[in-house]
């Protein structure tokens, strides 16, 4: 039987969840609000897991395309004092592939490959239990139904309603993330400090993060604790007073520099450079769902990633989202009737919940202890992660 599929989200779960299902050759309909794949930013490159993304890629039959474009020299971290001086330097060894990184619009292109992605199809409301299955509402006005809607829509979910009253809540540190380009050449001298993978500084309740993606671009986070209104003044700690998207107006881009430099001010002038150098600024505060988010099962509606678990970006999301979306497909695609897919996704549910909730907590405790009012807690989970 070819069970009417709907996922909301072309993130990597989303996507992941239907390429398995392409695999399988059951029909599912991708429904995603951006207009077209490059409408905005991928965001930058993600570490792969060998027992969690890389499964998920091997199901979807692309484990070794992957592996084509994956950067195992990637997985390199440097660790700094704030004066500069270096805490930690671990390199991976040559066949080193349990964590290779891979730049997010690399990854989407991988996994969108023959999929029929409906682009520019924003859900506002899912509603279970009609007549005639899952009705989906659309920001157009239009509607339709399915046997099974899978929202795979991010943080601010909107299927979550439809099984879970929890709503994200803010974390105390937000990020502030800006961009260095074509770094090789126009910025050798921070090139040779990033390295191949990445480098990270850490201060008392602030941290600074560069990472090397592909083709010389550098994502640079610079992270701390503040509250999430009263964004006036970085001096005072309170937070940028600067919008959720990025801005080409020189004047803001300068105010934002200037007062992050003033809140990492005494730490060394190379490390400062990474903001410097920076273009345009996005403002993320961090926000997570309870660390053992559940729901009671409702027929026909699930979730994946963020939209059921979402946790501190700390390596564990996209590659849990990505193993669900697979999981979840094998499961679907085995279902025969009705009642086997509900019990197929149940099943799914509750192995979700369980190893989520492990990551959440792990993921919220690193959160604490990496931006900490004492910053030997981020070299010690290193040192707990990747020995020296």
């Amino acid at each position: 039987m070819r069970h009417r599929i709907a996922v909301v989200g072309g993130g990597p779960a989303g996507l992941t969840f239907a390429r398995v299902l392409h695999r399988h050759d059951h029909p599912v309909t991708v429904l995603e609000r951006d207009p077209a794949p490059d409408a905005r930013p991928p965001g930058g490159t993600l570490d792969l897991h060998v027992k969690l993304g890389q499964l998920a890629l091997d199901k979807a039959g692309l484990l070794a395309e992957f592996q084509a474009l994956s950067r195992p020299e990637g997985q390199a971290m440097r660790i700094l004092d704030t004066d500069g001086t270096v805490l930690r330097d671990w390199q991976p060894r040559p066949d080193d592939r349990a964590n290779p990184e891979i730049d997010r619009g690399q990854l989407r292109d991988l996994l969108l490959g023959p999929l029929d992605v409906q682009w520019g199809r924003g859900v506002t409301e899912v509603v279970p239990g009609t007549r005639d299955g899952v009705l989906v509402r659309f920001a157009d006005g239009r509607q339709e139904t399915f046997d099974l809607v899978v929202g795979a829509d991010g943080a601010w979910s909107r299927v979550r309603p439809a099984v879970s009253s929890a709503t994200p809540h803010y974390t105390g540190v937000t990020l502030v993330e800006t961009s260095l380009d074509d770094v090789d050449t126009r910025h050798p001298d921070l090139a040779r400090l990033i390295g191949d993978g990445s480098v990270a500084v850490y201060g008392v309740n602030r941290a600074l993060v560069a990472q090397r993606n592909s083709g010389g671009h550098v994502k640079v986070y610079a992270q701390f604790r503040a509250p999430l209104d009263g964004h006036t003044n970085l001096d005072r700690r309170a937070g940028l007073d600067v919008a959720d998207v990025e801005t080409d107006v020189e004047a803001d881009v300068e105010t934002v520099r200037s007062r992050l430099l003033a809140l990492f001010d005494g730490w060394a002038a190379p490390v400062l450079d990474l903001l410097r150098h920076g273009t345009a600024f996005v403002h993320r505060p961090l926000h997570v769902l309870p660390v053992s988010h559940t729901w009671t099962h409702v027929p026909g509606v699930t979730l994946l990633g963020d939209a059921a678990h979402l946790m501190p970006p700390l390596g564990a999301g996209a590659n849990l989202a990505m193993l669900e979306g697979a999981e979840l497909a094998e499961s679907v695609a085995a279902a025969r009737g009705p009642e086997d897919l509900d019990e197929a996704v149940r099943a799914f549910e509750e192995q979700m919940w369980a190893r989520a909730g492990r990551w959440a907590k792990i993921t919220t405790a690193g959160l604490e202890r990496l931006v900490s009012p004492d910053p030997t807690e981020a070299i010690a989970l290193f040192d707990e992660v990747q020995p020296s």
